[in-house]
């Protein structure tokens, strides 16, 4: 049943792409949640049109549109999900005249001001976005371990070093994931996302073994950008022979969870969630939407 935080009435999901906002419609529905869709053209799969019963399509750049559309179906608060590619977000918008406002204003032109700012105008139009793992609890982990093995005293200390490396980058907004080996930083994720940049640890390594570190944002804005662990992660960390990962404990979604854990173990990957570094006040220009 709906607790008073997740009242039946006046939901919405802003969906992108990946299996988020699929995830978000059963967990919400599991609650006796029926979610009103506005699915991005450019990122949404079809597929949504069969698991949402009510849903419309809209394009990156109409925010007018989309307004609207939330309006119509009495949504009052929102969840955001999915992935929108960054290089998308700039060179696939034709905005209406909402968002060439909202751009024009912006003093800074980077992903992270423009959906901080669309966040803003949906707060300034009634609209509230809540914390997209709000139905998926039980797809966040504690801190621990959790695969059967735990990493060794190499991966440990890789790990420990990878989080210094992965914080530093993280607050400067460059990425959340790198890849380690040896006490040596091998990639650092910039806009590709973390499965590419693990192919391309792998191809600088050239067979050495490696060790993953994904965190989160300082102040981590769980509304927006939430760091994602997807099956596709294990099988590119077995493929690049990369033997560990260490997440965010608390902040880390990690979907198909019982089947992902079984992966790891099977190829013998080390998982463990580690404590997130102390929250600090979101900043103004809030992130954007999540990354796989």
């Amino acid at each position: 049943m709906a607790n008073a935080e997740t009242s039946t009435a006046g939901w919405g999901l802003i969906a992108g792409n990946g299996r988020f906002p699929f995830l978000v419609l059963e967990g919400a529905r599991s609650q006796g949640i029926e979610m009103a869709v506005i699915a991005l053209k450019e990122e949404a799969a079809p597929e949504l049109e069969r698991s949402a019963k009510r849903l419309h399509w809209v394009s990156l750049g109409e925010l007018s549109k989309a307004i609207d559309l939330m309006h119509q179906e009495g949504v009052t608060q929102a969840v955001m999900a999915g992935q929108v590619k960054h290089n998308k977000i700039f060179s696939a918008i034709r905005p209406d005249w909402k968002l060439a406002k909202l751009l024009f204003s912006l003093p800074r032109k980077n992903t992270d001001a423009l959906i901080g700012a669309v966040a803003r105008v949906l707060e300034d139009e009634g609209i509230r976005l809540v914390d997209s793992t709000l139905f998926l609890k039980p797809l966040v982990p504690e801190a621990g371990v959790l695969t059967q093995r735990a990493p060794d005293a190499r991966e440990a200390a890789d790990i420990a070093y990878g989080l210094g490396v992965a914080r530093q980058i993280s607050g400067m907004d460059i990425g959340q994931t790198v890849v380690i080996s040896d006490h040596a930083c091998v990639a650092v994720e910039a806009m590709e996302g973390t499965d590419e940049t693990i192919a391309r640890a792998a191809r600088i390594a050239d067979g050495k073994p490696l060790v993953v570190v994904k965190v989160s944002k300082p102040g981590q804005d769980m509304r927006f950008d939430v760091p994602v662990i997807g099956l596709p992660t294990i099988e590119h960390m077995k493929k690049a022979q990369a033997t560990a990962l260490a997440v965010d404990a608390g902040r880390t979604l990690l979907f198909d969870r019982t089947k992902l854990i079984e992966l790891a173990d099977a190829a013998g990957i080390a998982i463990q969630a580690v404590a997130p570094a102390p929250a600090a006040e979101p900043k103004e220009t809030a992130a954007g939407m999540n990354r796989e």
